[in-house]
């Protein structure tokens, strides 16, 4: 991760400022300034794939220029419960400042490359992408989706402006789907590529014989994914599938077998359990 990106930095400000508010109350009251450098280790209670590292280590140095860092881990590390993560040498007092924001990082970010690690694992047996999607907590999406990376997934759009994606409500608020795309194709947006969401095996084959590039097929059952993949095969070799929306670890291998190229996955980022990890002052 770039941590000079001008987006990171500014979280991770705000963030910092957010968590100490007027002061670290406790620790100024409690930790003399000249108290004597100390060591602490973050570790693994449970086991994953790790992601936020650097994001940690940045947050200590945000805090204190003095502090060291003692780790073999980097960010993609398979790590076990109690395995150490990292190891900070630093005064106590911005230890104990950084030590929540640290863990939170840390925790969230291992948590959604753990769980698309468990996705993309069992996609890329069949060819399949995993992507993410914008249902990211704001504010933290270029963290969120840099954890998908670290798991073995990619990214969808990052935002609004990464591409051209017409939904359900695009057509509405226009008239049609064909309305949607001859304005799309107009348009002058450096992004040529244009993908259309489709909701029923009646817009498959309205969909599949137009100009655009991509088709999603949300939210569509089993059985007419079977039916809707093998008709927009027929009708473009060039055109892509993505499927999207309720999508499970328990049903990802049925839906792979069917030949998607995409598979997108919002609980990656909206859903995926912390990893659990403590910071122990040694």
């Amino acid at each position: 991760m770039d941590l000079q990106h001008p987006l990171v930095r500014r979280v991770l400000n705000e963030a910092l400022q957010e968590d100490l508010g007027e002061g670290d109350v406790t620790t100024d009251t409690i930790v003399p300034g000249n108290t004597p450098k100390r060591k602490a280790r973050i570790t693994a209670n449970s086991e994953g794939i790790l992601a936020g590292v650097s994001i940690a280590r940045e947050v200590f140095r945000l805090l204190s220029p003095e502090v060291k860092f003692a780790s073999t881990c980097h960010d993609g590390t398979v790590f076990s419960a109690n395995m150490p993560i990292l190891e900070i040498t630093a005064p106590p007092a911005p230890i104990l400042k950084g030590e929540r924001l640290a863990l939170n990082f840390l925790q969230r970010l291992s948590g959604i490359a753990t769980l698309t690690h468990a996705f993309a694992q069992r996609a890329s047996r069949y060819g399949v992408k995993i992507l993410d999607t914008r249902k990211t907590a704001p504010g933290l999406r270029i963290f969120e989706k840099y954890a998908v990376k670290v798991g073995g997934g990619y990214n969808h759009r990052f935002d609004l402006s990464g591409g051209i994606l017409i939904k359900e409500n695009h057509i509405r608020a226009v008239g049609s789907v064909d309305i949607a795309i001859e304005r799309a194709q107009r348009n002058p947006s450096p992004y040529s590529r244009i993908e259309v969401e489709v909701a029923t095996l009646e817009e498959v084959q309205q969909v599949s014989v137009l100009p655009i590039d991509i088709i999603m097929l949300d939210n569509f059952t089993l059985e007419d994914m079977r039916k809707a993949i093998p008709i927009v095969r027929q009708t473009s070799r060039h055109m892509l599938i993505e499927v999207s929306g309720g999508v499970t670890l328990e049903n990802l291998d049925d839906i792979s077998k069917l030949g998607p190229d995409f598979i997108s996955v919002g609980k990656l980022t909206h859903s995926a359990p912390c990893i659990d990890m403590s910071l122990t002052m040694l």
